[in-house]
């Protein structure tokens, strides 16, 4: 009971540490020696030989995600591919579906593999845009952009590359592709309450006579470049998603996946 309580508090302090800004990789050592002091070990023998071992292994194995994942959304947003299909899926649904149009581009961009934190820069831009033309108060943006990058196509929807759904693979002997009736449905819920939650708060403060609100330069400023074809741009994200069906499904399957996963999500 201690040792679980340890666990909470350590990982409650790291995330408030976290998004107070202050460097994850000093304060995260300091709080595992928090919590074994929670389960009653002694600070040192388990910083040298059970968190620093544990560190080199995470890194080892999962350092490639990573890397590759950093190198492939960089290049989307230099590209100005991510740009170019949040751009033309806002255009297609236009300020009466501002929300709707915002979550959807945030998925399309996510389920392709591109980084989160690169979704929500590449987004966030034609969001202001819609959110001021349709007077949405612009704080249900940051939660908007959520609903399509972090939840549903982070770890629910079956064959999301993003590594949240990556690492499991390893634990379970599954691959991206695990569960796909359980992790649609629960995308599906996730997807549609949501959506729900943010369209009733937004016409509760419309009916509070609450608008987009003060116009900063940070909303209004545009990069005057020019943007690929949106038809040439999801080809990167079609490419990953296909490549990692056929190699997970047809070139290297996990031994007793088909048996058990598949019929077991069923």
């Amino acid at each position: 009971m201690l040792a679980s309580l340890g666990i909470l508090i350590s990982l409650g302090l790291l995330m408030y540490m976290a998004y107070r800004g202050f460097s994850v990789i000093f304060f995260a050592p300091i709080f595992a020696l928090l919590a074994a002091a929670f389960s009653g070990l002694s600070p040192l023998p388990t910083f040298t030989e059970l968190f620093l071992p544990q560190l080199a292994g995470y890194v080892k194995v999962y350092f490639p995600f990573f890397l590759l994942g950093a190198v492939f959304g960089k290049v989307m947003e230099q590209s100005g591919a991510a740009e170019s299909i949040a751009q033309a899926i806002t255009q297609k649904l236009g300020t009466k579906h501002s929300i709707l149009a915002i979550v959807l581009s945030c998925a399309v961009l996510t389920y392709g593999g591109v980084s989160l934190f690169v979704v929500a820069f590449a987004v966030y831009p034609f969001g202001a845009s819609l959110f001021r033309s349709a007077n949405i108060p612009k704080k249900l943006l940051p939660p908007t952009i959520a609903l399509g990058a972090f939840t549903f196509t982070m770890d629910a929807l079956p064959g999301t590359p993003q590594i949240q759904n990556s690492i499991p693979m390893k634990f379970f002997n599954t691959d991206l592709y695990a569960a796909p009736v359980f992790g649609t449905i629960g995308g599906l819920i996730i997807f549609v309450s949501g959506m729900w939650y943010l369209e009733y708060k937004r016409r509760q403060f419309q009916a509070q006579g609450l608008g987009y609100g003060v116009v900063d330069a940070e909303s209004t400023s545009q990069k005057l470049q020019s943007l690929p074809s949106p038809l040439v741009a999801a080809i990167p994200l079609i490419s990953v998603l296909l490549v990692t069906l056929l190699l997970q499904k047809v070139v290297f399957p996990p031994m007793g996946y088909f048996v058990l996963g598949w019929r077991a999500s069923l």
